[in-house]
């Protein structure tokens, strides 16, 4: 059962890739300093759930009156992925700022 949930993780994390690379144009450039700062959070968001699922991974959650089961594995990726999400709407750790900064230094050619 573990293998179908970091097949799910892989999949969201494929999804919100997506969503990323839709904040840039076809030629893969963002065209404003806000669609640059869209895909930087959305990177920021797929960072911050793939340190979370590594974090979760070592937490058992059976042992509470809710935890367990088939139902907790199959959707404990979505559930990070929200959390990941929560952060980077709260304010992130600092790492869409400097993406974004990166993004339209490249673009600028510096």
């Amino acid at each position: 059962m573990v293998d179908a949930t970091a097949g799910l993780a892989n999949a969201t994390l494929a999804h919100q890739a997506g969503h990323a690379q839709q904040a840039a144009d076809r030629t893969g450039q963002a065209r404003t300093p806000e669609q640059a700062a869209a895909a930087a959070r959305e990177f920021e968001a797929v960072f911050l759930a793939q340190m979370l699922n590594h974090m979760f991974a070592g937490v058992d959650l059976s042992s509470g009156p809710f935890g367990g089961g088939p139902g907790e594995r199959a959707f404990k990726a979505l559930m990070v992925d929200e959390y990941a999400k929560l952060v980077t709407r709260a304010g992130g750790v600092g790492i869409a700022d400097n993406v974004m900064r990166t993004i339209l230094d490249a673009q600028e050619g510096r």
